[in-house]
């Protein structure tokens, strides 16, 4: 009797924790949750008349390399990673279309309603399951982007990177998509955005693509990475007022 006692407060135990894991973890969303495609929703064009604005009077965003953005076929973007600024930056100075679709854990942002619906209308949006090994449905997903003429947008070194001026070994998701599809890589250099104040000047560094055909996946992570390497400028850290640093480095 003790023991059958004891046997059902350890299974009543163990599902109440399952119950409770079950209700505080947000299921993970697919990776087709969203569409994926080449044309800029109106959504995402109208964001843009004031996001575009109000990002250049909190920010100087330099560009450089404007001509070596692709505008009539897809491409993989890949970035190094420094802040939350890092997106907005590249959607700002990109062309609408082809429609750039950044990889992201939307995990927490599907349970806040009027955020989930905005990116909805928005788009642009690549959901990743990370606890997927592999992520079929999510290589599946970014084969379709590209396939339909639209940009995969990805972080190569998979997190937020060392610091400014520096790298860290890119994993090959990236050249996965490029090989895979035959197109080629868009390396962007981004230099400013770890540290943010009002009026900062930051950097996008567009270099020449990297073309997949003829590459494996290892030969194209090693080339992309050092002409990234090469990109990415010494970082300089400017002096002056610092006006919101606190703010606005941790906005996101």
């Amino acid at each position: 009797m003790h023991f059958s006692a004891a046997a059902s407060r350890v299974a009543l135990s163990r599902g109440n924790t399952r119950f409770n894991t079950r209700m505080q973890a947000p299921a993970q969303p697919p990776a087709d949750l969203l569409p994926v495609q080449r044309q800029a929703t109106l959504a995402y064009r109208a964001l843009r008349l004031w996001a575009v604005p109000l990002l250049n009077v909190l920010f100087r965003i330099a560009v450089e390399g404007r001509v070596h953005i692709p505008t009539d076929h897809p491409y993989v973007l890949i970035a190094n990673h420094l802040n939350w600024l890092d997106s907005f930056a590249i959607l700002a100075t990109f062309p609408a279309e082809p429609r750039i679709h950044f990889l992201g854990d939307t995990t927490m942002l599907v349970t806040r309603k009027v955020q989930w619906a905005l990116v909805k209308s928005v788009g642009g949006f690549i959901p990743v399951n990370r606890q997927a090994r592999p992520d079929t449905v999510l290589f599946h997903h970014a084969n379709q982007c590209l396939q339909r003429g639209g940009v995969v947008a990805i972080y190569p070194e998979g997190n937020y990177g060392a610091k400014e001026g520096e790298l860290m070994p890119f994993k090959k998701g990236f050249a996965h998509f490029a090989v895979d599809n035959h197109v080629p890589v868009l390396p962007v250099a981004l230099s400013g955005t770890q540290e943010l104040w009002l009026r900062k000047r930051v950097r996008l560094i567009v270099g020449p693509p990297i073309e997949s055909t003829g590459h494996t996946v290892e030969s194209l992570v090693t080339l992309a990475e050092t002409r990234m390497r090469a990109l990415v400028p010494p970082y300089h850290h400017p002096g002056g007022p610092k006006l919101m640093r606190r703010r606005l480095t941790h906005l996101f």
